[in-house]
């Protein structure tokens, strides 16, 4: 866990006042900086020492076998991983004849910086050479919010106390030798010089390095100039090789004197264009970096993080660190889809190259509520890029025997790259899941040219699916038979409740977008037969219950598995890495929120009884070994009225990177806990909720929480929501005119500039005592850890 000593409370900003060599892997994802199509790990600017170096382009990836002692039909023959591609942030320094390193020589001082309103990352050194040279170093590195392909740095050297001869080398490095950190299957496989050469130049206008990978046959340039300030004369030196390039600048300093350079760096890649065409694009790039200039770039990031912030910010008062982690939280979840523009989100961002930079459902379900509330047009180019892969999801359907699309368990490019099949080609519920977000967009937008471009036809495919998987007993009853639900500790069930609910909603969905779209529909070869067809299967939904235990079994059977000991397994958490899924499969026990995302999601199915009843039951069993499970069981604690709880599993979901929670924040941050960070103050103590495509609020806070504001869009239109104990106030801030009717506590209101609306809470009482969690799973208090 990170010392809070070194890590400063603040509300605008990650600060870190000392480098510690042991968290090195940690710091380097917390720090790092990304635009949704370039990630820059946090590594130190002159590159060692490091822990995981990582410079990442999106969706590029080489492909590597997937080997089976035994294999089977449908299994993918291939993964794919993401590459660690020409490393551009190297500024190596060299002091008269030492090199600047701070494993040698005095640290006077050493901290960085990570501003959420500037997107800057600053870092500022005092240090001593061993040869007694005293020199001041500072950087602020930056990957542009507003010109997708760039990222800058800026340098300033200073000697302190006598005079120093400086040398600084900025240098472009392809194929950095990456450690392997551990046997966790979280972790990504090693590639071995993934990056073949193709060509290298350079000249007065910058330097060019291209390469391609071998199996997937991707192309990518990496390119970079400068700009050098010196009160006296300095000198330059370029040399350019297939591998690596170095621009050097050597100049003789006097105290109060500095030496400052302007790195700016371009990348681009393409599996279609030329060599060219991608040099081309780069050098362009580079070209308009340069017209803008280091202080246009950072005037350019500052106000587009103004613009965000202003429908996107939440305040919490009254817990200074949870003020900071959620802040944090939204804004990597910025950066992770800021600039994507149609290509994946991955599960770790382009933070870390964890789980081999795959996208998983968890894009669907936990990042793009958060960007369509904060950010709608990254949320269509997310649900844009798996229209795009679309042809391959009906081609893995057709191998599988089945209709419609089955989209990929875990993917960079649109192809299944799972090799687990009960974990992976099992869980279709990803159809449902993206079908789901389809409609979420729709309806926080009212873009109808997205639904027909887009939205039909992943709603009509996905629905084929569930029509070819699924069967009608012979009591009319509608099953999914042997499939995998979100907890990843039980696997191909029968009747999983969040799977069957969200089948139906996808059936309903579909039918009702095509009757709104009908020429569209019968482009797809969608008739009124088939519309009945998904009507009736979603009427006739089968959704299991314990009649006994008053509860919903989380697939058919599961309330009968013998009990979980978890007293034998209290210190052996995560269970995956002790206990052989096939045990797990077998017993009562829940890596991650199943059937209580049913009853967040699917809320209208089931009665408030019901879901605290679920609620008790499931909460004894769930251990929380999976990062998308906090938030999920924050909001619905709050929902049921355990204010308290909710308070710790929102606490847990925001602080899961800052603090390391899960002990692997340094393989890249957990994109989707930390989009759960907003849902479970904004869904949980918000109460927000999308019903009848209403938006709906239905507000209570914790003790310790006295008040929260957050700031949302909804069709165009900025809605404040001030939050206190005893009432809540709904503004909006668009100007003159500007109105949004919602719903409060389930009674209509219509909010203008000029009207704000507020009305009086009431406060939640639990239908049932506090439940307990699995032994040594209890979450930490956040009020505990208040020092607010």
């Amino acid at each position: 866990m990170i010392d809070r000593g070194h890590h400063p409370i603040e509300p605008w900003r990650l600060r870190e006042t000392r480098l510690q060599m042991d968290r090195l892997a940690q710091s380097e994802s917390l720090f790092a900086l990304s635009n949704g199509h370039i990630g820059l790990r946090g590594n130190l600017d002159e590159g060692e020492p490091y822990a995981i170096p990582g410079t990442y382009l999106n969706s590029f990836y080489e492909q590597r076998p997937l080997p089976y002692a035994e294999a089977g039909y449908g299994y993918p023959e291939s993964g794919q991983t993401l590459v660690d591609v020409t490393n551009g942030k190297l500024i190596r320094l060299l002091v008269d004849d030492s090199p600047f390193d701070i494993r040698y020589g005095y640290l006077t001082q050493h901290e960085r910086s990570l501003d959420f309103r500037t997107g800057i990352l600053q870092r500022d050194v005092d240090w001593t050479s061993p040869g007694g040279k005293r020199i001041r170093v500072r950087s602020r590195r930056l990957v542009s919010l507003t010109q997708r392909a760039i990222a800058a740095i800026e340098y300033v050297v200073e000697p302190v106390d006598q005079p120093a001869r400086f040398v600084v080398q900025s240098e472009l490095v392809a194929n950095e030798s990456q450690p392997k950190l551990s046997d966790d299957p979280r972790v990504a496989a090693v590639l071995d010089n993934p990056l073949k050469p193709v060509s290298h130049d350079g000249g007065e206008n910058g330097v060019v390095l291209i390469h391609r990978t071998t199996r997937s046959r991707q192309l990518m340039a990496a390119a970079m100039t400068h700009e050098v300030e010196a009160p006296a004369r300095y000198a330059m030196d370029l040399d350019v090789r297939e591998n690596w390039a170095r621009s050097t600048v050597i100049c003789q300093l006097q105290p109060g004197e500095s030496l400052r350079v302007v790195k700016y760096l371009a990348y681009g890649w393409s599996s279609l264009r030329s060599e060219t065409a991608i040099r081309d694009q780069v050098a362009a790039a580079l070209s308009s970096a340069r017209f803008s200039g280091w202080d246009g770039l950072v005037k350019q990031q500052a106000d587009f993080l103004d613009d965000f912030w202003d429908g996107a910010d939440v305040e919490v008062h009254g817990h200074s660190e949870l003020q900071q982690a959620v802040r944090f939280a939204l804004f990597h979840v910025l950066q992770a889809g800021a600039r994507a523009e149609r290509r994946a989100i991955p599960s770790k961002g382009l933070t870390g190259a964890g789980y081999d930079g795959h996208t998983f459902w968890d894009t669907e379900g936990f990042v793009l509520p958060v960007l369509n509330y904060t950010m709608p047009d990254a949320a269509a180019d997310a649900l844009r890029w798996r229209h795009s892969t679309l042809g391959m999801a009906k081609e893995r359907a057709a191998v599988l025997g089945l209709r419609g699309a089955s989209f990929p368990w875990r993917t960079i490019r649109g192809q299944e790259c799972s090799g687990y099949w009960p974990a992976g080609t099992a869980a279709f519920h990803i159809n449902a899941d993206i079908a789901d977000a389809v409609m979420r967009h729709y309806t926080v937008t009212g873009d109808d040219e997205f639904l027909e471009e887009v939205g039909l036809e992943l709603l009509v495919e996905t629905a084929r699916l569930w029509i070819s998987l699924g069967h009608h007993d012979r009591h009319g009853r509608w099953h999914l038979p042997g499939v995998t639900g979100p907890d990843e500790y039980s696997a191909v069930a029968d009747d999983n409740v969040f799977t069957n609910l969200m089948a139906a909603r996808n059936l309903r969905s579909a039918a009702e977008v095509a009757v709104k779209h009908p020429a569209k529909a019968r482009e797809l070869g969608v008739d009124s037969e088939e519309e009945a067809c998904w009507r009736d299967a979603a009427a006739a939904v089968h959704v299991p219950y314990d009649e006994d235990l008053g509860v919903h079994p989380q697939s058919e059977g599961f309330t009968g598995y013998a009990e979980w000991d978890f007293e034998a397994y209290k210190d052996k958490y995560p269970l995956l890495l002790h206990a052989a899924y096939f045990e797990l499969y077998r017993k009562q026990v829940i890596k991650q929120a199943d059937l209580m995302l049913a009853t967040f999601w699917c809320g209208d199915a089931f009665t408030l009884e019901e879901k605290a009843r679920n609620f008790d039951y499931y909460e004894r069993l769930t251990v929380r070994d999976s990062s998308l499970s906090a938030c999920v069981q924050a909001v619905m604690a709050a929902e049921v009225g355990h204010l308290d709880l909710a308070y710790d599993y929102a606490y847990e979901a925001a602080l899961i990177d800052m603090r390391n929670l899960h002990h692997n924040t340094g393989d890249g941050l957990h994109m989707a806990s930390l989009a759960g960070a907003w849902t479970a103050l904004v869904s949980g103590f918000g109460g927000l909720r999308q019903v009848d495509g209403d938006l709906c609020f239905d507000p209570a806070l914790p003790e310790g929480l006295p008040r929260l504001v957050f700031r949302i869009r909804w069709r165009g239109v900025r809605l404040t929501v001030d939050i206190n104990s005893v009432d809540v106030t709904y503004s909006v801030h668009d100007g003159p005119g500007a109105s949004m009717t919602l719903r409060h506590a389930g009674e209509r209101i219509t909010v203008t500039t000029d009207s704000p609306v507020t009305r009086s809470l009431e406060k939640r009482q639990p239908l049932l005592p506090r439940p307990t969690q699995p032994v040594g799973r209890e979450p930490r208090s956040a009020i505990a850890h208040n020092d607010h």
